[in-house]
């Protein structure tokens, strides 16, 4: 006998499953955690990175310049030695937080997708993790917003002190006597008012406006400003992402529970019309 061959389908072509395979992992992208994550690492790194450098050259200058003796300045290099190891802290904390709302919105992403497909799994741990994660959200952009506000200080400390080097250099300024012109820090609080010599006037001034120090500080202080504003954004687009999502997973498992209450029902509807039906043709008979 004359075997039959079997023409076995032609399989789909390699770039047609590729091609699939990614708009499915695609479609999974919590593009909003995305963005929210990318700003936020951007803005800690600016903040922690410039913030650090702009610290040690603020105190080199002030120990060049406005504080000659050690033991004047002794309590702001311990200070700004903490706000560094702060810093690093913030970092740290700061990268594997926003690693964890990311994988949140994965999670949540996920569970979007199930509901589409009629297989909706969330449970009240998932809620509560979601709502555990919009708190503390909540207390670290608050946290950040005071970071900002105190992070403006400096930079407002140094615009002054540019503006006026700025005007002393103009060729339109009537400074009779530039050496009357003065920046005295000790005002500020930053060093105790006995420091020497605490001022710079005159010829001195401008030539400390004139230092890399003061420069590269002043400039790093504007970078790690808006790296802290750009923390802040991010946190608060967080914060609207997981109140979106804690809204909608919690309608989502309530339309869920609905609709299997109501399937049930119908079943119990059905299972007793069939008993009657069955009753009354066994009367008939």
């Amino acid at each position: 006998m004359q075997q039959e061959k079997w023409k076995q389908p032609r399989s789909s072509s390699p770039s047609a499953g590729c091609f699939e395979c990614c708009i499915k992992c695609l479609g999974g992208v919590p593009y909003a955690s995305l963005v929210a994550t990318i700003l936020c690492f951007s803005g800690v790194a600016l903040f922690c990175g410039c913030g650090h450098v702009a610290l040690t050259g603020t105190l080199t200058m002030l120990e060049n310049h406005f504080s000659r003796i050690t033991s004047d300045h002794a309590t702001l290099a311990a200070v700004i030695q903490i706000f560094q190891y702060i810093i690093y802290g913030i970092a740290s904390f700061f990268f594997v937080y926003a690693i964890l709302l990311l994988g949140e919105g994965f999670y949540t992403t996920s569970a979007i997708k199930k509901e589409l497909q009629s297989d909706f799994k969330t449970t009240i741990c998932g809620r509560c993790i979601t709502a555990f994660f919009m708190f503390l959200t909540y207390i670290f952009a608050l946290v950040f917003i005071a970071i900002f506000c105190f992070t403006a200080i400096p930079v407002f400390l140094f615009f002054n002190m540019w503006n006026t080097c700025a005007a002393m250099r103009s060729p339109d300024s009537n400074i009779t006597y530039p050496d009357s012109v003065c920046v005295d820090v000790r005002q500020y609080g930053v060093i105790p008012l006995n420091a020497t010599p605490g001022k710079a006037c005159g010829t001195t001034l401008t030539d400390i406006c004139s230092t890399s120090e003061f420069y590269l500080s002043y400039h790093l202080y504007i970078v790690a400003l808006a790296g802290a504003g750009a923390t802040v954004i991010a946190l608060i687009h967080y914060l609207m992402i997981l109140a979106a999502n804690w809204a909608y997973l919690k309608t989502a498992a309530s339309t869920h529970d609905y609709q299997d209450i109501k399937t049930k029902d119908d079943q119990d509807l059905e299972a007793e019309a069939r008993s009657k039906d069955g009753q009354n043709s066994s009367s008939y008979s």
